[in-house]
């Protein structure tokens, strides 16, 4: 019997290309979304099942995904700038409690889910699972309240990653709240300078999503209960993110520099990957230059979400 997946968010960036892989290994995988955010395009010829309502409604989707060995908790509000902290955490928190009640009355095998390093806020770097959850906004707040509610749950394996900064196939229908790298390249095939704050000096722990799939399947596979970091352990500048897309676009376009008007800016963001490496086997093999040349290159044009 193949193995069964449930892939919530799956729409979305980094649901659909978790749906996409575990069908690719010989899954029977269920992608659920109630399309809010998420893009149809990204799911265009899936084999799964696709079932359209939200996380919290268990009692219409529940029936229809029947059991479930695996579930890859991807669907939450992902937008930093949404201000209605009770919508926050009720979609992100409450939906998760039902859905870790689902997972335990159905006895599945364990439950990975999406964090996120927002839980660091400006802790210093590099950041490990073991300093205090700091967030600065109510999206790294429901994050750091999720694993706490994972925690307690009776009954369900429940394994967290802290993604940092994700970008990759799949993700333009997030327009501007895509990736920086996503951003950047649009500007640039639009034949102009990137912009980026002054002097380009600031950094990221850019990982590919190509290798936060593979941070899932390992973490349900191998990882016991927990919360780990999912980051490369690598700086990248903005700088070279605009090396890295000249290189990919065949473009040679200079840096347009402007003054940072936000107060609250993180200048810095680094995970440290040890805790992840020891317990399940995971290192990131993309760097961000090889990332990019994946996603960008080859046909020279930003690959969206029909990639």
């Amino acid at each position: 019997m193949k193995p069964r997946a449930l892939v919530t968010g799956a729409a979305g960036f980094v649901g659909s290309n978790i749906a996409w892989e575990l069908s690719s290994r010989g899954w029977d995988v269920v992608a659920l979304d109630d399309f809010s955010n998420g893009d149809f395009k990204n799911l265009q010829g899936f084999p799964g099942d696709v079932i359209a309502a939200d996380v919290g409604d268990v009692a219409y989707w529940s029936p229809r995904v029947g059991r479930a060995d695996a579930v890859f908790h991807q669907a939450a509000i992902t937008d930093t700038t949404v201000a209605d902290q009770r919508l926050m955490m009720r979609v992100n928190v409450e939906a998760f409690r039902d859905l870790l009640e689902w997972a335990r009355k159905t006895r599945v095998k364990k439950v990975v889910y999406a964090s996120s390093a927002a839980t660091y806020g400006d802790l210093p770097v590099p950041q490990r699972e073991g300093a205090a959850p700091k967030p600065l906004n109510v999206y790294g707040f429901s994050k750091a309240v999720m694993e706490t509610v994972a925690e307690k749950a009776k009954g369900v394996r429940a394994v967290g990653l802290r993604y940092f900064n994700v970008f990759g196939p799949r993700e333009a229908h997030k327009g501007k709240y895509a990736s920086m790298i996503w951003q950047l390249s649009l500007q640039m095939k639009a034949g102009k300078r990137p912009r980026i704050f002054e002097f380009g000096e600031q950094y990221r722990d850019h990982i590919y999503v190509k290798d936060v799939v593979d941070a899932n399947v390992r973490a349900f596979e191998k990882a016991a209960p927990g919360v780990y970091n999912c980051c490369t352990g690598r700086k990248t500048d903005f700088n070279a993110v605009v090396a890295a897309l000249n290189d990919a676009l065949g473009t040679s376009f200079a840096p347009e520099y402007f003054k940072n008007p936000y107060s609250f800016y993180q200048n810095e963001t680094l995970g440290d990957p040890a805790k992840a490496r020891k317990a399940f086997g995971f290192a990131a093999r993309w760097t961000a230059e090889r990332g990019i040349q994946d996603y960008i290159g080859g046909s020279r044009k930003p690959a969206g979400a029909e990639a």
